[in-house]
């Protein structure tokens, strides 16, 4: 138990053993592994992902039942994926009896509230089967993610192969392999304002949580928090579709994660008190980093 990390049962450096998976993972490909592996054991049904969208991008969220949907659905995007707003439909159009979802702090957080009080969400609470969880700092409206690439990365968006966040810096990558990239100062300003009263980094209300930070690249950190999420990471393991190593000694280490974390809510709990003081908690949020 951690103040800013939550409970955990363990936690792993670990990656893809599938070559395919990992070979256009946005680092480890854990979650792409995890569910995968999940529906071949039957653990899942199916997976509700952020799935491509009709503009580069930018996401939507889509219900996966074959390994060759969640392969389509790679990678992290930086703007949100309502992938809630799928659950009734995975259940009732779908007919899904265990459900895979994988999101953001708040978004398992929605998930874990709805399971407490389902309005609205009759005999769907006790479906949700793997919640898989992913570190985020902050998100972007699709807007401001345009205008971080094509304007301050002077790079078209619909030749971008993959966008990144670490070490300080927003990286694009191209199909032609150039890369362009600006500190994250100039991104504040686009943050989503809901993600400035967020107290969550590591999704600590997940069966699995998962982010790049404390490992090396092509590496994830997984932080098993519930028996279900152990029973399962567990058994990809075991069935050679995960390799998991221990943390111990590995640099930057859970040390950094942590950091990050409470880094975030130490901002954002100031943030907070600062509004309470003055009276502004229904006014329209701004970032306390600008």
């Amino acid at each position: 138990m951690s103040e800013y990390l939550g409970e955990y049962k363990a936690v792993y450096k670990a990656k893809s053993a599938c070559g395919d998976i990992l070979g256009k993972a946005q680092d480890g490909g854990i979650v792409t592994s995890m569910f995968a592996y999940a529906l071949e054991a039957g653990i899942i049904d199916g997976a509700i992902v952020a799935g491509p969208g009709a503009e580069p991008y930018k996401p939507e969220p889509m219900i996966a039942t074959t390994i060759e949907e969640l392969l389509a659905a790679r990678g992290t995007k930086y703007s949100i994926s309502p992938n809630m707003s799928l659950i009734k439909e995975a259940t009732r159009s779908y007919g899904l009896d265990k459900i895979g979802i994988v999101g953001t702090p708040c978004q398992i957080q929605a998930v874990r509230k709805a399971q407490l009080y389902p309005i609205g969400l009759r005999d769907v609470p006790d479906k949700i089967a793997l919640a898989i969880g992913i570190f985020c700092m902050e998100n972007f409206p699709y807007q401001g993610l345009y205008q971080m690439v094509e304007d301050h990365c002077a790079t078209k968006i619909d030749n971008v192969t993959k966008m990144d966040i670490g070490k300080g810096k927003f990286t694009v990558y191209t199909e032609r392999g150039a890369h362009a990239e600006i500190p994250l100062k100039v991104t504040h300003k686009y943050e989503q304002p809901a993600c400035h009263v967020c107290l969550d980094y590591v999704a600590n209300m997940a069966d699995i949580s998962t982010g790049s930070v404390g490992t090396p690249d092509g590496w994830s950190t997984v932080m098993v928090r519930s028996k279900a999420g152990e029973a399962a990471f567990q058994k990809a393991v075991d069935a050679g579709w995960i390799v998991a190593e221990s943390m111990d000694g590995v640099k930057p280490g859970l040390e950094l994660v942590e950091k990050l974390a409470k880094t975030k809510i130490d901002n954002n709990r100031a943030y907070l008190e600062h509004r309470k003081h003055e009276g502004t908690l229904l006014k329209p949020l701004r970032s306390p980093y600008i």
